[in-house]
């Protein structure tokens, strides 16, 4: 007697013919988490767009502000603090790298970094953003101390508030690292949990380098 495609009855012996695992379907569904996280990145272009609009609005209605104050940017000093943040985007992708294939920590000596995981990335990134932060803050001095300062006028308002926000971003980024590495050495096996957790930050530091490039081309380079 037929019972259907999965078993058969043979000479008083049940056979199964189920289906090959190769012809089955296989749902991917998309990481709860990442895409979570994508939407809220959304949310934050949004918010930095506006910023954005600020800083062209304030300038349209005073351009002859604009070209006295913009005169005491260091421009070689903020290129020389980008190109650091940009590279602590690099060195965060190959942490990702080493996340995906489930290798938290180096695998020979330490000066080998093409056989670094995801820890020793990560500290380089975590610290390449720190020199970031504190050369902004060493900037901000130095522009106070010329007089440029935030209640001072419209150009220092429109400055210290698109890049103090920016600021603010990076160091939260700098706290998801601390956060990302206290998780790796806190479980005892490395699993895809935890580099999903890597890739997420990745996501988001990738984000405020991208927006602090388009900073800097408005506010240092189209002066």
């Amino acid at each position: 007697m037929d019972r259907g495609p999965r078993a058969r009855v043979h000479n008083g012996n049940v056979s199964s013919t189920s289906l090959a695992p190769s012809t089955a379907p296989v749902i991917n569904r998309p990481n709860v988490v990442q895409v979570g996280v994508i939407v809220w990145l959304g949310s934050e272009v949004m918010f930095f767009a506006g910023l954005f609009a600020i800083y062209f609005t304030l300038r349209s209605t005073s351009q002859g502000l604009w070209a006295e104050q913009t005169q005491h940017l260091n421009v070689p000093y903020a290129l020389t603090n980008t190109i650091i943040l940009v590279l602590s985007s690099f060195t965060c992708q190959a942490g990702v790298f080493a996340a995906e294939r489930l290798q938290a920590r180096r695998t020979g000596k330490l000066l080998q970094f093409w056989k670094w995981g995801t820890v020793e990335w990560f500290y380089l990134t975590f610290s390449m953003g720190a020199v970031f932060v504190v050369g902004q803050v060493f900037e901000y001095a130095t522009l106070v101390s010329e007089h440029v300062d935030f209640t001072g006028d419209s150009y220092g308002s429109a400055f210290y508030l698109t890049t103090g926000f920016h600021a603010l971003h990076v160091t939260g980024g700098l706290i998801a690292f601390l956060l990302t590495l206290g998780r790796i050495f806190a479980v005892r096996r490395f699993t895809h949990k935890e580099a999903t957790t890597a890739i997420v930050v990745s996501y988001y530091w990738h984000f405020v380098d991208v927006v602090w490039i388009g900073l800097f081309l408005v506010i240092y380079v189209l002066k």
